[in-house]
């Protein structure tokens, strides 16, 4: 996959930006909250410096066509507020898979079902991706609805090896 030039995305609310060292701090609350992360099985963002680090993977990920990952903003203030990602391609570039996260005082907005219609259209359009998969802990209720409400079904038979809690969803162009 070619991410270069980068793809800035626009929403009736929201601008889907490449992330910055200049975003730092909101990575840092993002990948370390406990509510934010109380679903996510990953390591903790512990300071300012893992923060930055992470940053700097997800810009060789785009480099290497290996990821894609938007940081949300709001169109009339460029701070960060969120997280959202195409990842995890299959080796014929043909499956996707789309991570987000949302800082919790924007929750229950709308603004994760916009940057989600966004981005899976972008996957089926530009990246001509036949399906875009998400993964997320089979409690986690609210992204249950996000996916369910934004065509996505569950894949009952599909586990996640990584993660024995997560449930598989999917999506495809023709239900767009």
């Amino acid at each position: 996959m070619n991410f270069i030039p980068f793809p800035t995305l626009t929403t009736d609310r929201l601008i889907l930006r490449k992330a910055t060292k200049a975003d730092g701090n909101e990575i840092l609350f993002l990948r370390s909250d406990q509510s934010v992360n109380k679903y996510i099985n990953r390591p903790p963002t512990n300071n300012l410096k893992d923060a930055e680090d992470f940053i700097e993977k997800i810009e060789n990920g785009i480099q290497q066509g290996q990821n894609i990952n938007w940081n949300i903003t709001l169109k009339d203030d460029p701070k960060m507020i969120g997280t959202i990602c195409l990842w995890n391609f299959s080796e014929d570039q043909k499956v996707g898979e789309v991570g987000y996260d949302l800082h919790p005082q924007f929750h229950g907005q709308g603004i994760m079902t916009e940057a989600l219609k966004c981005v899976v259209n972008f996957g089926f359009r530009k990246l001509n991706l036949e399906k875009i998969e998400a993964y997320t802990h089979r409690e986690n209720e609210s992204s249950k609805r996000l996916l369910e409400n934004n065509n996505f079904t569950l894949v009952p038979d599909k586990n996640d090896d990584d993660n024995e809690f997560n449930v598989v969803f999917e999506t495809f162009p023709s239900r767009r």
